[in-house]
């Protein structure tokens, strides 16, 4: 057995096993699975595999991010289950809010093939620096066939987003396919700018056509695959084979062209125009922001909401540009600058290896080793890579640097900010300077702040920030505290709580449970720091220096402990699920107060954030709180 179908089979089975995936592609680094049930997922076991690098709970999806061998252990993975390629046609289960369904439909439809455009974007970029440099000329042989093939996936873009937009919203793909040649086929793309009369109903046709084209053939998409399942519910089974497709093709066909394709082409516009709005009124800060979070957005799946925003400006009539993609190129090199600070400053060997090729990894656009590995759990310098990224990107934007391919956000994407017809190589000049920026900030930055060297296993405690042998914390695999939910019920998410010194954040991040038991116990390992005798809020401190608030119920100290039996007191050392108080819920309620109760760290200054598992319902002892330091 191989180590990657190992990977696949220790990863399938803490997932739930194949009977709890309703789907799973891939991207550079992550298996995207779609769960029936994440609490059946083994979420602390993944975290502590060698092979896996995080777990993440984004967008509707469960991430297991394992590097950038992830495609081989996709095929691992698909070869030795059942699960096959057509698993996307199970039943998804709950869809998420609008939100997370709409990066999960974006993702789904670019994952399978940003690959294939990212290679196309940098081959295109490396034939401009070419002919740029002289080395080649645009009547050349060599250069008509590389940029057939470079420029060939833009041009028929449609083509492709229809297949895995039929895959995604589970219509037939070849028809989808036929309807996206339509699109693109001579004799429209010849008619850009007109207008046709389609039995007397007037069909307006871009002035770029669809070529290159994005909105419209996912909206087509989606309208086919309600207009699909209608007929074939009316046409006999024995017909379909013919008829379906034809009566796609002949309701599909006016309508994309009449209505949908013009809305679609209005909504890009309106998109594009909105991004060009907020950097028209100022780049500096719109590098900034875009170069100081963009690795964040990456981490909570939101990334996936800017590649159309990207390809929409790229694919603007009159030979498009975009500004984005050059401000997010300081964003990447500065985790690998903060990386390759670690690896100078570290003291642990398996860490001083992974900085070194993650630093590596970054430089070719893949940061989720980086991010995952290295700089996320240290805190410190994922910090200073944010502000590299910030600097870099503002630099960028105040140099109105454009870009002319789509690609991975790379070194190797330098080459396609330099434009075709003027050979200008300003802009990539600047983008290089403002890349240079970011990671020499980052590195530097990361030396300034320092961070807590993660200790070898079974070695001594490692040195602190200052250097000193004293008060220094075992670190943990990922550098995160996870607590266990301290009731059962249902989550409230902080801000909703009727009480301003909650919902504020003031005593800190964290989140609220409704309680549908009225038992409450300890979320981890500490001692109660912490106890009123009513028994209406309880403090604890973990092992691993978290200050954790349990306050049961608003206003509950007015009851005067009515209600309430205490099993522990202030100075107990407790371990994760003892049980604390016990409550009456009823009787809160009868006295006229909430039962909603926040789980607060008090100390949230202390760490880089405190994440929730995105659940709605929660039983006890489970994991429900992640605080990254």
């Amino acid at each position: 057995m191989s180590k990657n179908q190992e990977i696949a089979e220790r990863v399938l089975t803490l997932v739930g096993g194949e009977e709890n995936v309703n789907s799973v592609v891939h991207c550079a680094t992550r298996l995207r699975f779609k769960l029936k049930d994440e609490k059946k997922a083994d979420t602390e076991k993944l975290n502590q595999d060698p092979d896996v690098i995080q777990v993440v709970r984004s967008g509707g999806q469960y991430q297991v991010v394992i590097g950038s061998h992830v495609s081989d252990v996709y095929k691992e993975l698909m070869a030795h289950s059942g699960l096959g390629d057509d698993n996307s046609e199970k039943d998804e289960g709950p869809k998420g809010n609008i939100f997370n369904q709409l990066i999960d439909i974006i993702s789904s439809i670019f994952t399978p093939f940003l690959g294939a455009m990212a290679g196309a974007g940098v081959l295109k970029g490396f034939l401009t620096l070419a002919v740029t440099l002289s080395w080649l000329t645009v009547e050349s042989g060599v250069y008509v066939v590389l940029f057939a093939i470079a420029d060939g996936i833009f041009t028929f873009l449609p083509i492709i987003l229809a297949f895995t937009a039929a895959k995604k919203f589970k219509t037939n793909e070849f028809l989808a396919v036929c309807l996206a040649m339509a699109l693109v086929h001579p004799s429209i793309t010849a008619l850009a700018g007109q207008t046709l009369s389609f039995a007397g109903i007037p069909v307006i046709i871009g002035a770029s056509a669809y070529t290159s084209s994005v909105i419209p053939i996912i909206l087509a998409v989606y309208v086919q695959s309600h207009v699909e399942r209608f007929f074939k519910k009316v046409i006999p089974s024995f017909l379909q084979i013919i008829c379906v497709p034809l009566a796609v093709f002949l309701v599909m066909a006016p309508v994309t062209f009449i209505a949908i394709g013009p809305i679609g082409t209005i909504l890009g516009d309106l998109l594009g125009k909105g991004y060009d709005g907020i950097y028209g009124f100022s780049p500096i800060i719109a590098g900034a922001v875009m170069g100081g979070l963009w690795q964040v957005f990456v981490m909570f799946g939101m990334h996936w909401g800017f590649v159309p925003i990207m390809l929409l400006n790229l694919s603007a009539a009159g030979g498009g540009v975009d500004t984005m993609a050059p401000m997010l190129l300081p964003a990447v090199l500065a985790q690998g600058g903060a990386a390759l600070a670690v690896f100078f400053m570290t003291k642990n060997v398996k860490l001083k290896g992974l900085a070194l090729s993650s630093t590596i990894t970054s430089i070719f656009g893949i940061t989720e080793p980086t991010v995952y590995g290295v700089t996320l759990p240290l805190k410190k310098p994922f910090i200073a890579a944010c502000i590299g990224g910030a600097v870099g990107g503002a630099f960028i934007g105040f140099s109105h640097v454009q870009n002319y391919v789509f690609g991975l956000i790379s070194l190797l994407s330098l080459p396609g900010f330099i434009p075709q017809e003027t050979k200008d190589t300003s802009g990539l000049i600047a983008a290089v300077i403002g890349t240079v920026i970011a990671f020499v900030i980052a590195f530097v930055l990361t030396f300034i702040l320092k961070f807590e060297d993660k200790p070898e296993s079974g070695s001594e405690t490692p040195v602190n920030e200052n250097n000193s042998n004293s008060d220094v914390q075992t670190s943990k695999k990922n550098d995160k505290i996870v607590l266990a939910s301290p009731l059962t019920g249902t989550i409230v998410p902080l801000d909703k709580v009727e009480d301003q010194v909650f919902s504020s954040g003031a005593l800190g991040k964290g989140i609220a449970i409704e309680p549908k038991v009225g038992e409450l116990y300890a979320p981890a390992n500490g001692e109660i720091t912490t106890l009123f005798p009513t028994g209406h809020a309880v403090g604890i401190t973990t092992e691993d220096g978290a200050e954790v608030l349990m306050h049961i119920g608003m206003d509950t100290v007015e009851m005067e402990g009515d209600g309430f039996e205490l099993f522990a007191k202030q100075g107990d050392k407790v371990k994760k699920g003892d049980l604390l108080v016990k409550f009456d819920i009823e009787k809160i309620k009868a006295a006229g107060h909430p039962i909603v109760t926040p789980i607060v760290v008090t100390n949230s200054a202390d760490y880089l954030d405190v994440l929730d598992m995105d659940q709605a319902d929660v039983l006890h002892g489970e994991d429900f709180l992640a605080i990254v330091r």
